[in-house]
C-alpha cells in the first residue's frame, strides 16, 4: 500500500476511540485525494478526511470502481467490507480497521481508516510472535468466508498490532475460503476464541440485535444464514477448517 502523505496532521489513531474514528470517516469532508493505490484489483484511493479539528488518512473504495466478478453480486463489495468490520467488532477482536459505507467524491463506497505499517512486512515475513494474532485472524476468515486472504492483506501497525484488510469478497453463501493462513488447519480453536464466537452466534440468532440489523442492510438473507451455519460448525467442531479437496484453497497471487 502507499504511504500516507507527508505532513498529514491527523491525530495518532491509538489515542482516538473507535467511535471517534468512525465519526470522522462517516461525517468528515474529503479534503484531499492522493491518487490510486497501486496493486489494487478495484479502484482504491488514498484520501484525507477532516471532521472538526481532526484529519485522518483513509482508504476509499467506490462502488463504481468495483471489478465485476462472476460469483458475487455487482456493487456489493463495499458492503462486504463494512460487514467484515462489524463482525470483527462484534467478536471484540478489532482485526479490521474502522470502516463505514458512505457517499464520497466518486459515489457510494467503503471508507476505511488507513493503517500505518511497514509495507515490507506481511504474513510471509512474520515470526513466531505473530502466531496468536494469526490464529485469531484465521478463525475470523472462516467466519466471514474470506475468499482472498493474501499475505499482503496482513498488516502490522507501529504498535505491533495485526490488522486484516481487503474484505470485499467475503460472506458468500457458498464455501469460498481461500487463504494463505492454513497453519492451524485441523487444530483446536482456543477456548477464549470460542467464547467470543459463541457471543457472536447469539447476536446473529437475535433478529433484534444491533449487529444482526446492521448485517441485514449489507448482506442478503442467504448470506447471513450461511454465516450462522459457519459459526455453528466452528462451535460444534471446535477446530480450524482444513483445505477442501476440490480447491482452490489459496488466493492468487499469494501476496
Amino acid at each position: 500500500m502507499e504511504q500516507p502523505p507527508e505532513g498529514d496532521a491527523r491525530p495518532q489513531r491509538e489515542e482516538m476511540t473507535i467511535q471517534k474514528v468512525l465519526d470522522i470517516l462517516q461525517k468528515g469532508v474529503f479534503e484531499t485525494e492522493h491518487g490510486l493505490m497501486r496493486w489494487s484489483s478495484n479502484y482504491t484511493f488514498l484520501v484525507s478526511i477532516k471532521h472538526e479539528d481532526a484529519v485522518i488518512s483513509a482508504v476509499y473504495k467506490p462502488q463504481k470502481g468495483e471489478r465485476r466478478l462472476w460469483d458475487f453480486e455487482p456493487g456489493t463489495l463495499c458492503r462486504r467490507e463494512v460487514a467484515s468490520f462489524l463482525t470483527s467488532q462484534e467478536l471484540g477482536w478489532r482485526l479490521v480497521p474502522p470502516t463505514v459505507l458512505r457517499d464520497g467524491p466518486r459515489g457510494l463506497g467503503s471508507v476505511q481508516a488507513y493503517i500505518d505499517h511497514n509495507p515490507e512486512q506481511n504474513y510471509f515475513t512474520f515470526d513466531e510472535s505473530m502466531m496468536q494474532p494469526l490464529q485469531r485472524l484465521a478463525a475470523f476468515d472462516y467466519i466471514v468466508n474470506n475468499a482472498d486472504r493474501k499475505g499482503g492483506h496482513c498488516l502490522v501497525d507501529e504498535q505491533g498490532r495485526l490488522w486484516g484488510i481487503d474484505h470485499g469478497i467475503t460472506f458468500h453463501e457458498d464455501d469460498k475460503l481461500r487463504t494463505v493462513i492454513w497453519d492451524f488447519a485441523g487444530q483446536p480453536v482456543p477456548d477464549a476464541f470460542l467464547e467470543d464466537v459463541s457471543g457472536l452466534c447469539q447476536s446473529l440468532d437475535n433478529e433484534e440485535s444491533t449487529f444482526r440489523q446492521g448485517l441485514r442492510k449489507l448482506l442478503s438473507t442467504d448470506e447471513i444464514t450461511a454465516c450462522q451455519n459457519r459459526v455453528r460448525r466452528m462451535l460444534e467442531s471446535k477446530k480450524y477448517p482444513t483445505p477442501h479437496a476440490s480447491g482452490p484453497n489459496y488466493p492468487w497471487p499469494p501476496v
